[in-house]
């Protein structure tokens, strides 16, 4: 069938076992057919949805008609961030602004977005956490469980950070406060639909993390137990849907492969994740990314066919849900050359169109990320600023897609020879 469908429901009508993506055999169904496609991240999607402070209702219908004419019908999306304003790095308003205690503008938000989904038979991965500090996740529930203030990467140094979220795996209280929120989530009921989370055939699947690690050799064992734990938590809650860890795989378990193949080998777990960063994992030099785009490619390649092999071992689907090239000369201001970008994209576009002709468990990709119209007017994102496909840590416009980009002819295309 190719892209991900729309389905015919009234606003309150229960789904048909059919408007639910499962997987059968290695591949994702819809509708009693295979489904492959091609996707981007749009973490901001219910932030944007929002009546409130960062809400553009009028600019999300835009962007979401745009991507649903092109055929980009699947958005990995946060399902919002956690902890106070004012934190260097972190995306605002927040959702969760103490334990248990939400913005109701933002739950109205997230009501909306998967509304206007429904609405364009799009659908949405939607992560539950964060290992990074971006919108809080890890750190923020170990604060709020009493292991004192919180480490900013881009203030106190990585190595700072990487030993703070160390101890959130073994951190009974903070993986508690994650449960709760867990919970209140995944049991909401949508005031526009009048649907449970659980009934709606809008979300293709409940996402654990993003990029969820163990941060440490001696948290491997725990984290796998955690990964295990939370599946069977959101599987209590709800029987339709999917759901996934939202991992970058062999290089988010820190380079163990058992470990990798064992969180996605979980029976609750329905689809194997993995993300692709060049020039974060030294693929490929800031400094020169023509020298080392060949090598990028190949190191690409290579680490798809070790989580393909994992899925055909698996008989599940294996989604790149996260990928990204830099701008030509490491540039992010809007209309800024692609070219590089443009041809590794390519490459991941060509392996899942031949994944779709031989019925291999390659079955989705997700770009990072969709920029849209926004015309950021900081290279650091501030409160009130436009959101763009990058979030507050990173330049705004490094990695984002604009409307503009040449990237953009090539999304089309290659949703278009997916159907």
């Amino acid at each position: 069938m190719g892209i991900l469908l729309g389905f015919a429901c009234g606003c309150s009508t229960p789904a048909t076992n059919d408007s639910f993506v499962r997987v059968e055999n290695g591949q994702f169904m819809l509708d009693g057919e295979p489904c492959y496609f091609l996707g981007t991240n749009f973490w901001y999607g219910p932030i944007l949805a929002s009546a409130g402070e960062g809400g553009d209702r009028a600019r999300l219908a835009r962007e979401l008609d745009t991507l649903a004419a092109w055929g980009v019908t699947n958005l990995r999306v946060l399902v919002g961030a956690d902890g106070g304003p004012g934190v260097t790095s972190k995306i605002e308003p927040t959702l969760q602004y103490a334990p248990g205690k939400y913005n109701d503008e933002l739950l109205d938000g997230l009501d909306y977005f998967l509304y206007q989904l429904q609405q364009r038979g799009m659908k949405a991965v939607l992560y539950l956490t964060n290992s990074w500090e971006w919108s809080g996740g890890y750190s923020q529930y170990l604060s709020w469980s009493g292991a004192g203030q919180a480490p900013i990467p881009a203030v106190d140094g990585y190595a700072a950070y990487v030993d703070y979220v160390s101890r959130f795996i073994p951190d009974s209280g903070a993986r508690a406060l994650f449960a709760d929120h867990v919970r209140f989530i995944v049991g909401r009921t949508n005031r526009y639909t009048g649907l449970k989370y659980a009934d709606d055939p809008a979300i293709f699947s409940w996402q654990i993390c993003n990029e969820p690690r163990p941060f440490g050799e001696a948290n491997h064992e725990a984290f796998a137990e955690w990964i295990a734990e939370t599946a069977r938590l959101i599987r209590s809650l709800d029987a339709n849907h999917m759901i996934s860890t939202g991992s970058e795989g062999v290089v988010g378990c820190e380079g163990n492969t058992e470990l990798a193949e064992r969180i996605h080998a979980i029976p609750e777990i329905s689809y194997i994740n993995l993300h692709i960063w060049p020039c974060n994992w030294n693929w490929a030099s800031r400094d020169d990314l023509l020298a080392g785009f060949d090598n990028a490619l190949a190191k690409t390649n290579d680490y798809m066919d070790l989580h393909l092999e994992m899925g055909r071992r698996l008989q599940k689907p294996v989604v790149i849900e996260e990928f990204g090239f830099p701008r030509d000369g490491m540039r992010f201001e809007r209309g800024t050359p692609t070219t590089l970008r443009d041809a590794y994209y390519a490459g991941i576009f060509g392996r899942l169109r031949v994944s779709k002709r031989s019925g291999d468990v390659l079955a989705g990709v997700n770009f990072w990320a969709w920029g849209g119209e926004a015309k950021p007017i900081h290279t650091v994102w501030q409160p009130g600023d436009v959101y763009c496909g990058d979030p507050a840590q990173e330049p705004q416009g490094l990695y984002s897609v604009f409307d503009d980009d040449t990237t953009v002819e090539l999304i089309r295309r290659t949703a278009s020879q997916l159907k």
